[in-house]
């Protein structure tokens, strides 16, 4: 089995002394090729910051954090920022979509980075914002899209320079039953392509049936573990 992500003992706090917040608590965790794991438990648990140590947005106090077979606290700043260019895609809830720019355009920005052609690049950003529903749309500003379209340009922009480490937080929060399930599908369909992996962080039960793999967290620590297949249904509370 080769694993994606591997994490150990990892800690991080914020603040100190009486003020400090101890978001994770000694977190073991690891991510095999193939996997689209979800991460759930209540607001405030992290998760969010769980990611976004994975992902090398935030160095862990302790412990050790491999992806790919790196070491990212080991990476300068500049190296892990391509790094993560080139390997990880981002899903954010806040979309962070550039205002100036079309849906191609800010779907295509990660290409774009990584010094791909324009014509190329925006070429490949249409066809992923067609998989997504918004081929009709790709013209328009992120003030001229819906909260879910917003989202949707979002997942394309994840995915348009076929990262092998895809990490989500809250992707389907602003979509519609019948939009989250195609777009978690088309999660699926990439999670399952060979030496990547998918971590989403949600509350929606809606999609825990896409999930190979549920954690869940409290108090940062795991708190349980378990294996699919999943009933849409499934509640996320931690099992006694």
């Amino acid at each position: 089995m080769d694993l994606i992500i591997e994490a150990h003992g990892v800690t991080k706090t914020f603040g100190s002394g009486a003020n400090a917040v101890h978001a994770l608590r000694g977190i073991d965790l690891t991510v095999p090729a193939g996997e689209m794991l979800m991460l759930v438990g209540p607001s405030g648990c992290g998760k969010t910051t769980l990611i976004s140590v994975l992902a090398g947005i935030l160095n862990q106090d302790a412990g050790e954090v491999r992806v790919l077979g790196q070491d990212l606290k080991a990476l300068g700043n500049n190296r892990r920022t391509a790094f993560r260019g080139q390997h990880l895609g981002f899903v954010f809830q806040a979309f962070h979509l550039l205002p100036a720019l079309t849906a191609r355009e800010n779907a295509a920005i990660p290409l774009l980075i990584l010094g791909t052609p324009r014509a190329q690049a925006l070429a490949k950003a249409a066809e992923l914002l067609e998989r997504v529903g918004l081929g009709q749309r790709l013209d328009a500003r992120p003030n001229q899209l819906s909260g879910g379209q917003q989202q949707r340009v979002a997942i394309a922009r994840a995915l348009v320079h076929a990262p092998q480490v895809i990490v989500c937080d809250e992707p389907t929060s602003a979509l519609d039953h019948s939009t989250g399930q195609s777009v978690m599908a088309l999660l699926k369909e990439v999670a399952l392509q060979e030496q990547r992996a998918l971590v989403v962080v949600t509350h929606d039960s809606r999609i825990f049936s896409f999930a190979d793999r549920i954690v869940r967290m409290d108090d940062g620590m795991i708190v349980n573990a378990d294996h699919g297949p999943y009933p849409a249904e499934k509640i996320e509370s931690p099992s006694p």
